[in-house]
């Protein structure tokens, strides 16, 4: 009996361990930034995988109608191959992270894999852009401890997310619009794509239709942020 109840205790923890491998406001493997407290009545929007051409400029120019500004994280091959879409994503006042270099999922990548993954990303970001990223999101969420320390040792900031619209595969606008709508409740950090990891150009025109629906539903309620103004809160 002792020996079954130690294999079903394992079996929980490993249960454990794999969800909080990916799970986004999971905090086992290293402290991310997930947003606020649900009183507050700031939003951040963010957007992974691009530059994407064209779907990364038609994003901005629905923002900039908007007068707002949004966190992309990117990924550096498509910095290095769309240079000119990042320049305006930075130009228009936006922030950049790290996305990786490639869009690997770093739980089954080696040390020194991840922290090129990280560095190459980062030298994309100042070789196009001048700057230098300061946030980071693992692809797919996907992270282990060593992730997470190797993005601190690079000054990077682990941030993940509270809310997501699954528009990677997802049907429609409108999809993506319900699902956001269901889960947000106050302070949160919406996950979305301008890109896709898998090639350039990859279809976003549902999420730019469904960013404005959600920006229509709540600008009136909530304001919308970057990542950075909204860790000015948490920090003060």
């Amino acid at each position: 009996m002792g020996v079954y109840l130690a294999g079903v205790g394992l079996a929980i923890a490993a249960s454990a361990a794999g969800y909080q491998s990916m799970a986004p406001t999971g905090q086992w493997y290293g402290e991310s930034f997930c947003g606020l407290a649900r009183n507050s009545n700031k939003v951040a929007l963010t957007y992974d995988d691009g530059p994407n051409d064209p779907y990364t400029l038609r994003l901005i120019e629905l923002l900039a109608r908007q007068d707002l500004k949004a966190t992309f994280f990117m990924i550096g091959d498509y910095v290095r191959q769309r240079p000119e879409i990042a320049r305006e994503v930075l130009k228009a006042g936006h922030t950049i992270g790290n996305h990786t270099f490639s869009h690997p999922l770093l739980i089954f990548k080696s040390t020194a894999e991840i922290r090129k993954q990280l560095t190459d990303c980062q030298r994309a970001i100042e070789d196009v852009l001048g700057i230098s990223a300061t946030l980071f999101r693992p692809p797919f969420g996907g992270r282990r401890p060593e992730v997470f320390r190797i993005a601190r040792e690079l000054e990077l900031q682990p941030v993940m997310w509270s809310v997501t619209g699954y528009d990677w595969n997802a049907e429609s606008a409108d999809e993506i619009e319900r699902k956001v709508t269901r889960q947000m409740r106050g302070g949160d950090v919406i996950l979305l794509h301008d890109g896709g990891h898998l090639a350039m150009g990859t279809d976003r025109s549902k999420t730019i239709i469904a960013t404005e629906r959600i920006l229509d539903r709540y600008k009136q309620g909530r304001k919308f942020v970057t990542i950075p103004q909204m860790m000015e809160d948490k920090n003060g």
